[in-house]
């Protein structure tokens, strides 16, 4: 910023951006890794790789993992659609550092925060790794968090937003699966039953 242009003054959430980047930025492989991730993230195609390659590898948890896929989907779309009503614009400040492009110029909530924490928590529990709805959160929402706000396109409550929103949905797509499979189960019973009446 030019020594003669009026400062412009930092929002508390800028200031979080510009800390964060002054202390991670510099380091060693962290905007690669934080790039990475955001190629991984984009419009949800990393987990819906994910959830497609379980699939095929694991076929006897298939459900599962079309559950997590379909659930990151949904995740990264209601984001969308969300960020379309709310329209907050993306971090600008000469302060902060914008390290990679992005599709839109809108920011709440991080579509990648979303889709992310809907995939990690779906794929951890479609795995069959005890835990594994819990561990594979824990291991990847936090640096998908910090990587959107080291590359400067997102504020901290854009974040902490999509991280809420793909929980709750998450929860939602697992919920959904549990009906699909009690009526199934109810489905089969009937025919069966009718089945030996006849």
């Amino acid at each position: 910023m030019s020594a003669n242009a009026p400062e412009q003054a930092l929002s508390p959430e800028e200031m979080i951006l510009v800390g964060v980047q002054a202390q991670l930025a510099g380091r060693p492989g962290v905007l690669p890794a934080a790039r990475g991730l955001s190629h991984f993230g984009e419009h949800s195609l990393g987990w819906l790789g994910l959830a497609a390659l379980g699939a095929v590898l694991q076929p006897q948890r298939r459900r599962e993992y079309v559950t997590a896929g379909a659930g990151a989907f949904v995740a990264h779309a209601a984001s969308v659609v969300i960020k379309r009503i709310v329209r907050r614009k993306r971090p600008d400040h000469p302060y902060i550092t914008v390290g990679v492009g992005t599709p839109s110029k809108l920011s709440f909530p991080s579509s990648h925060a979303t889709s992310s924490t809907a995939g990690a928590i779906l794929l951890g529990r479609a795995s069959g790794i005890p835990g594994g709805a819990l561990l594979a959160p824990a291991a990847v929402v936090p640096p998908m968090l910090t990587s959107r706000m080291v590359l400067g396109v997102h504020y901290p409550t854009d974040v902490a937003a999509g991280a809420a929103i793909g929980a709750a949905t998450a929860l939602a797509a697992i919920e959904g699966e549990r009906l699909w499979v009690d009526r199934a189960a109810r489905r089969g019973s009937k025919n069966r039953t009718k089945g030996s009446n006849s």
